[in-house]
């Protein structure tokens, strides 16, 4: 039981730590780079939020 509790905190951590490096690389995207890409920022985290969590 305690094995199972250490390893999902364990997972939830790591998706945490995904999820913060995806939404900073995007972050750091200027505005110029997502019209290059013709992307929104806002669809791109969502995106993200979607892949990391499910």
């Amino acid at each position: 039981m305690f094995d199972t509790l250490v390893s999902r905190a364990r997972a939830s951590i790591a998706k945490r730590k995904r999820y913060n490096q995806l939404v900073s690389e995007i972050n750091g995207l200027s505005e110029r780079d997502l019209a290059d890409m013709r992307a929104s920022r806002s669809e791109m985290l969502y995106q993200v939020m979607k892949q990391v969590y499910g």
